[in-house]
């Protein structure tokens, strides 16, 4: 037990103004202050923790929120510049059959260490291992954007997502030291408001650092924020700090390491790089399952388990569990389908690509901030996942009837319904978590919940792909089969291994294959969003059986043992 946390039982012991609960120890603290709402419950600390609870400064907590959103802001902003500045990289660099690994590579070190770092943080004082990962992330920003082969960018980009796994968590976790779950859902809603920032300007900033600056300037424009968010941290944030007696769950990490990494692979190559059926998918879904089976037998057994089963007991967290794979599962592939068949079936433009989604991200960052301030203002939450379990669904649903002759209007107003049912559970589901959990537990809860929506993302792609694209090769095989004036043969000549066209492309076609690639996709994207439709339905079942447990203030929450 630490020092701070034997201080806090004797001042409970000694006549606190709560002695029940006392003050919470763990809870942050920005410079010259702490959170305004200690001064109620830490009476019994002093005359000198007393004035010093009297002179909180909001502003000083405003600083360090706004650097926990730049983190945010530079692991979700990555992905969306990278992406757009692929094309350009390939011919610089070459390496076009390694193109997927830019990706992968960046995806399997941030999905892995995830909860590594959540556990960190846990044991070892979160300020330092925040401040550990932006280092990280932005040694990886500078090697990437000096790659001189697509090997070197491989590596260098496994080494970014490395760093990336740190920031989101410790940045929800630190929030989850420094603000009490009634106070907190405010600041969800905006970070929900940065995440959709970064989906809708990340494809603008990429195309316009490439195009001007070269393709380099996608990772070295993490610099400059990475830099600030290192500064306003390590200056203005002060938290307890920690040192646990504990050893490190090596062997809990390996096992969760080697499971996440083979899941992920399985829903990366499966049905692209390699047949479902292949022998390569088949031994890597094995080797998840057996590890992913033999992680909870190693966890009951050590002394600090890296992902404490207990935390499963409570029935709102493991529902919100569920619920952020749904939702990661709907979200990603919603984002991965809707721009194809914007593009390939209503004509539009893939140059500004983000702009495509934003009837979606729109009401989706709306949504987020009203909902995170109701919360906060009524303490009242339950009632919102179950809108979002509603709307969701019926999104999905709309999006489903989409076909050739749908306008953008139409499909416009079918996005709004879904964004808007993304939008009540966004945040909520962070916040649900960490209301379920002692503050001890912070960063494994923050963790598994980021954990849970990006596997849910990583097998909603892949399982909507696989749908999409068989599919549409049933489409394209009953049009050739009509003759030859239907264009589906020359259509489907023309996809041959998964390629699609664009709407320039397309717009060279003869009429009747153009018509018949275009009823194949909307065939494809029907068939997606029915799957995933009757997947959303689950959301709702879960978030019906949510209890609303009220949110703790800040001297409500428990102390670390």
């Amino acid at each position: 037990m630490s020092a701070s946390g034997a201080t806090k039982r004797a001042e409970r012991g000694t006549g606190g103004a709560d002695g029940k609960n006392g003050s919470s120890q763990g809870q942050g603290e920005v410079k010259g202050a702490e959170p305004a709402a200690d001064a109620a419950g830490a009476a019994g600390s002093g005359a000198a923790q007393s004035a010093k609870s009297a002179g909180a400064k909001p502003r000083s907590v405003s600083f360090v929120v706004f650097s926990l959103m730049i983190a945010v802001l530079l692991a979700m902003l990555d992905n969306m510049i990278v992406g757009t500045a692929m094309p350009t990289i390939v011919g610089e660099l070459g390496g076009l059959e390694h193109l997927s690994w830019v990706v992968t590579a960046y995806t399997l070190t941030t999905a892995a260490s995830t909860p590594i770092w959540g556990k960190l943080g846990d044991m070892f004082g979160r300020k330092g291992v925040f401040l550990t990962s932006i280092v990280i992330f932005l040694a990886g920003s500078v090697t990437s954007g000096a790659a001189q082969t697509m090997g070197q960018l491989i590596g260098f980009r496994a080494l970014q997502g490395l760093g990336a796994g740190g920031l989101m968590v410790g940045a929800m976790a630190i929030m989850g030291d420094l603000v009490p779950p009634r106070e907190r859902g405010k600041y969800m809603g905006m970070m929900a408001g940065v995440m959709s920032l970064a989906m809708i300007g990340g494809p603008l900033v990429g195309g316009t650092l490439t195009d001007h600056l070269g393709w380099r300037w996608a990772f070295y424009i993490n610099l400059p924020l990475g830099a600030i968010a290192l500064a306003l941290v390590g200056t203005v944030l002060h938290l307890p700090k920690k040192r646990s007696e504990g050893r490190i769950d090596y062997l809990g990490a390996v096992l969760l390491t080697i499971g996440i990494t083979a899941a992920v692979l399985v829903t990366s190559w499966g049905g692209t790089e390699y047949d479902w059926g292949s022998g390569t998918i088949l031994g890597l879904s094995a080797l998840a399952v057996v590890t992913l089976v033999a992680f909870p037998f190693v966890e009951r057994k050590v002394g600090e388990p890296l992902l404490p089963l207990n935390v499963f007991r409570n029935g709102n967290f493991s529902l919100v569990t569920v619920i952020g794979f749904l939702l990661g599962f709907v979200m990603f592939g919603s984002m991965t389908f809707l721009p194809l068949f914007q593009q390939s079936v209503q004509g539009a433009s893939a140059t500004n690509s983000g702009l495509l989604l934003l009837p979606v991200l729109l009401p989706m960052m709306v949504v987020s901030v009203v909902t995170g301030r109701a919360t906060t203002s009524t303490g009242k939450y339950r009632i919102y996942p179950i809108i979002g379990g509603v709307l969701i669904p019926i999104g999905l649903f709309l999006l489903a009837q989409m076909e050739v002759g749908t306008s953008r209007l139409t499909s416009g107003l079918y996005m709004v319904v879904l964004g808007a049912g993304m939008g009540f559970l966004m945040q909520l589901t962070m916040l649900i978590a960490q209301n379920s959990v002692e503050l001890k537990d912070m960063g494994v809860a923050s963790s598994t919940t980021t954990l849970f929506r990006t596997i849910g993302g990583s097998f909603g792609v892949a399982l909507m792909g696989t749908v999409f694209t068989r599919q549409v090769e049933d489409t394209m095989r009953d049009a050739a089969a009509a003759g030859p004036e239907s264009g589906g043969a020359a259509a489907a000549k023309l996809t041959e291994g998964g390629a699609q066209l664009d709407a320039a492309s397309l717009a060279k076609l003869p009429e009747a294959v153009r018509s018949a690639y275009e009823h194949a996709v909307a065939d494809g994207t029907h068939a997606v969003f029915l799957l995933s439709a009757g997947l959303a339905v689950l959301v709702f079942i879960a978030a019906w059986f949510i209890k609303e447990v009220p949110l703790k203030d800040a001297g409500a929450q428990k102390p670390v043992e």
